[in-house]
């Protein structure tokens, strides 16, 4: 049989009642077992590694993302494919960083966990569950995995991780995908669109990087945003890049408070990447005359990128490299098919 290891790190599918405060807390993988009997009926051998104690996703950091990536890597020649139970609120920001961690990835690594914890009888746990152990497990006529990229699985639908956005914190349909194309349709049979899937070189192996440089933050541009508040962001010593989230195709104010501010920070060396407010859609810096504005003081674009992308890339690309026109530069790149140039 082909072989998957479950990664268990928590979140609200191992949940359980807290008897003196009635809030959810993660439980161990024990509980999550004992609550899906189906779990011994999948076609697939499955190892389990456990977080101890399990996580609440809102406290993942990229130390917890070096761990996956050191699980990941430890184990990688003896499994097919990798699932990752994790807490939705976090889950696309660490299938995005994984996905620039784990280099020329050529096996499956699935994150997937539930809206209701398992244990409740309309959970949608058990078949993101055990949809995502079989995607995990699946290969190719030659042998080769069927998706080797990192991938959130959520109702019903395989979406690249780093393209992934939460969209919805109450319904089963929590993840999308909007600037690209499902990976995967699960229905009744799989539907694949294989020309959406990533290819790896075969040939190569895996490389694993365990550090990102978090002296990052991102912030959004909205009328009457004030001079002193920026300001006090931009002269932070500590920063090394900024993730500005603007107007529609990635216009700014005028302001010329604002362009001299960040014409000052980008000569400092930090790396200012343009991303839009709009959930899809791309930034054009040409478009429109704000827009051209920023190009012209050294803002970045950053395409049609995700937030959760463009923060977990510039972690990345700062852990990696020193010079900041080598970041901007590769920032006009796709590393692992999270923009569309």
């Amino acid at each position: 049989m082909n072989k998957v290891l479950l990664i268990y790190t928590g979140g609200t599918i191992g949940m359980g009642k807290n008897p003196f405060t009635n809030a959810l807390e993660p439980l161990d993988f024990n509980h999550l077992v004992a609550s899906m009997p189906e779990f011994k009926l999948i076609k697939t051998d499955i190892d389990v590694y456990q977080f101890t104690p399990p996580i609440d996703s809102s406290d993942v950091a990229p130390e917890k993302w070096a761990q996956l990536v050191r699980i990941i890597s430890r184990n990688y020649e003896q499994y097919d494919g990798f699932v990752i139970l994790h807490g939705t609120d976090t889950m696309a920001y660490t299938a995005s960083a994984l996905s620039f961690m784990l280099e020329n990835l050529t096996k499956p690594v699935i994150l997937t966990g539930s809206q209701l914890p398992i244990g409740l009888l309309r959970t949608d746990g058990k078949e993101n569950l055990i949809t995502s152990i079989e995607l995990a497990s699946l290969k190719d006529k030659r042998g080769f995995a069927r998706v080797p990229e990192v991938c959130i699985y959520f109702s019903g639908q395989l979406i690249r991780g780093n393209r992934s956005t939460k969209m919805n914190a109450d319904g089963f349909h929590a993840f999308e995908s909007f600037n690209y194309p499902h990976l995967c349709e699960a229905g009744v049979d799989f539907i694949f669109n294989e020309h959406h899937i990533l290819k790896p070189d075969f040939d190569k192996p895996m490389v694993p990087h365990l550090t990102m440089n978090p002296n990052v933050v991102i912030f959004s541009l909205f009328p009457g945003v004030q001079e002193h508040i920026i300001n006090n962001v931009l002269q932070a010593k500590e920063m090394r890049g900024i993730i500005m989230r603007t107007f529609g195709s990635g216009n700014a104010p005028q302001s010329p408070w604002l362009m001299h501010m960040l014409k000052e920070a980008a000569m400092r060396g930090i790396v200012i990447v343009n991303i839009s407010q709009c959930v899809a859609g791309s930034v054009e810096m040409g478009r429109y005359d704000t827009g051209c504005q920023l190009k012209q003081i050294g803002v970045v674009s950053g395409y049609d990128s995700t937030v959760e992308a463009a923060v977990t890339k510039l972690m990345f690309l700062f852990a990696n490299y020193n010079d900041p026109q080598v970041i901007r530069n590769m920032m006009n790149k796709s590393l692992a098919g999270e923009i569309t140039i």
